[in-house]
């Protein structure tokens, strides 16, 4: 072989040694692509993960509203459950409400519409128009503040046409649009709890109009002060980053929350 070959060789070794450590890295911290059982190993590791904190030991509700019937739930990474071993949210609700769920989750996405992953997309795409959902939660991606899309502005009316996807409002009113007219049912949509973000605060405030004008059910994290004001160590518990929980925030922190949210919601609309 002479000297030109092997040094082609060499640089193709050295780039696909180097690709191959990046998707290890990325796979152990970010739980993503072909390496992603790696982050399995390390959220496993995590105190707020530990086996006791598993939604399999909650007891169901006395009387349940949602008792034997079908939930959608639409989201990204903290839906998905990217940091709690993917038992979070959706895990607790079956659990607690004696319901039937479908998680329709993928870490990474956005509300507004300019990939085939968003939230509109899947929605279109992935879930089946025929079956009988008693309910949809959407979870309010903080993707969307991170990654800058733009806000957009309210629609004066209420028909699917009126909406423009491609911004995080418009995303989020054919949304609630095309779920009340393919299933009749309530829709309620969830915050995060509170982090430093503008571009997410200004999503929540949003929300709040959109609350107004559409009469969704809200199950604010966000706003309420004695909610967020826990320790540090039980940040440490709770949370993998300023976003995403582990087991232990969902069970001990966020989900008890929201399931007394969602009693008071469901309870009022009758």
């Amino acid at each position: 072989m002479s000297k030109k070959k092997k040094k082609i060789m060499i640089i193709i070794l050295a780039v696909l040694v180097f690709l191959l450590l990046e998707w290890l890295f990325i796979g152990y911290r970010f739980n993503f692509g072909p390496f992603k059982g790696l982050g399995d190993i390390r959220m496993a590791k995590l105190p707020g993960n530990a086996e006791s904190y598993g939604m399999d030991t909650l007891e169901e509700l006395e009387n349940s509203p949602l008792k034997g019937k079908k939930v959608l739930f639409l989201g990204s990474s903290v839906t998905y459950g990217a940091a709690s071993l993917r038992e979070g949210i959706p895990e607790y609700f079956a659990v607690r409400f004696g319901c039937e769920i479908t998680k329709e989750a993928v870490s990474g996405t956005t509300l507004t519409d300019d990939k085939t992953s968003s939230y509109v997309h899947r929605l279109l795409t992935k879930v089946d128009p025929a079956e009988d959902y008693a309910l949809v939660v959407v979870q309010l991606s903080t993707n969307d503040a991170s990654k800058s899309k733009p806000l957009g502005e309210i629609a004066e009316g209420f028909a699917l046409s009126e909406f423009d996807t491609h911004t995080v409002t418009g995303a989020m009113e054919y949304i609630i649009a095309y779920c009340r007219e393919t299933w009749g049912c309530p829709v309620v949509f969830y915050t995060g709890s509170r982090y430093d973000s503008e571009a997410y605060a200004a999503m929540v405030q949003r929300l709040m109009e959109l609350r107004d004008k559409w009469g969704i059910g809200v199950l604010d994290l966000w706003h309420d002060d004695a909610f967020n004001a826990i320790s540090d160590a039980e940040r440490q518990l709770y949370m993998n980053d300023s976003i995403h929980p582990t087991k232990a925030g969902y069970r001990e922190w966020w989900c008890p929350e929201l399931e007394t949210q969602l009693l008071a919601y469901l309870d009022r609309i009758g």
